[in-house]
């Protein structure tokens, strides 16, 4: 992937760019050490729902138009569904079962969904680097998500696996996360569908308390002491969450994602799982097994070589796909017609 920007603006870009993985990574942390003390479907609906008023207070101020007819609210609701109430139910749900380093990097595992579905709905050429990233990336989640035992039981033997064990492994936090990640994956793609009709910024606002509200709905019904558990350190772990892991986060990314190139801004969610792993280490004191640190390392690597197939095989990549943060120059400057008359040569007396 390469990145044209400006060198004025560069650095200024590269911040904007970086920001919503390091804060997504950071927020994971954060949200680990919250769950003790909350319950899952409660805490996804505190990401969502404060931070969708949030951005639509910033969208009004910028002046962003609301959404307009049945079509718009459509494609909004839908988006809130998958990006809003399943993404985040899963991803809470699974953040129970698994640390928060192991979970981002499984959640960042989404760009592989996006290849796939960008060759099904958008034609994108993948090419031998893009296969030969995607096989590597199976089994990098392989390596991550399945027990040690069962790995080095099969390669050892080739034994059976019961069906008691098959339903756990479905239970397990990992595979919650993988559910989350294809949400997250769809979403990313239905951002190009909702902007037909709306606002980016405005629609992320807006999906984001479509999606929330089912979740406190359900944390109403399945779930009790929300929130009589919370300390002053969680409250402030949940408004980091809230502000800068949902509403700037996602204003960002789906604000690029609605007019840049979707492979090239997903190349850059690899950086997610770095940054919840050294922030995992550092406050929850977290340690993966060496296997699944391979795993990690072989899903980092199959993300690097889907995003950087073009390049690795020799191909330039369009101006279109190169742009992520601006726009290309002809778009920014409205055509000018001047009208020229030649004036009369001047006579002298």
């Amino acid at each position: 992937m390469q990145l044209k920007l400006s060198a004025s603006r560069f650095p200024l870009g590269t911040i904007f760019l970086i920001a919503p993985f390091f804060l997504w990574g950071t927020a994971m942390v954060a949200m680990k050490g919250v769950i003790p003390h909350t319950t899952p479907l409660f805490m996804a609906g505190v990401r969502l729902l404060p931070a969708g008023v949030l951005i639509l207070i910033a969208a009004a101020i910028m002046g962003k138009p609301s959404p307009q007819g049945w079509a718009a609210w459509l494609w909004i609701a839908l988006f809130g569904l998958v990006d809003g109430t399943l993404f985040q139910g899963l991803l809470a749900e699974g953040l129970v079962r698994t640390g928060a380093g192991l979970g981002s990097v499984m959640i960042d595992s989404q760009p592989l969904a996006v290849a796939l579905l960008s060759l099904w709905l958008f034609q994108e050429h993948i090419g031998f680097w893009g296969w030969l990233g995607l096989g590597l990336g199976v089994l990098g989640i392989s390596l991550i998500g399945l027990p040690d035992e069962w790995i080095f039981h099969f390669l050892d033997s080739g034994a059976d696996i019961t069906i008691g064990s098959w339903e756990q492994l479905l239970d397990s936090g990992e595979w919650l996360m993988l559910l989350a990640a294809l949400s997250m994956a769809v979403g990313t793609v239905l951002i190009r569908f909702v902007t037909k009709y709306t606002d980016p910024v405005v629609a992320t606002g807006w999906h984001m308390i479509l999606g929330g509200l089912p979740l406190w709905g359900m944390s109403s019904v399945f779930e009790s002491q929300q929130w009589q558990n919370l300390t002053t350190s969680n409250f402030l772990a949940l408004g980091y969450a809230t502000v800068f892991g949902s509403a700037i986060a996602y204003g960002l990314f789906f604000y690029f994602a609605s007019s840049g190139s979707l492979t090239s801004l997903s190349s850059l969610t690899f950086l997610t799982p770095i940054f919840a792993l050294l922030f995992g280490n550092l406050f929850l004191s977290e340690v993966l097994t060496p296997l699944q640190w391979f795993g990690v390392s072989l899903t980092l690597v199959s993300i690097y070589l889907i995003n950087q197939r073009d390049t690795l095989a020799g191909e330039k990549t369009t101006t279109q796909q190169q742009q992520i943060l601006e726009p290309s120059i002809a778009e920014k400057i409205n055509p000018i017609t001047i009208s020229v008359r030649e004036s009369e040569p001047e006579i002298s007396p």
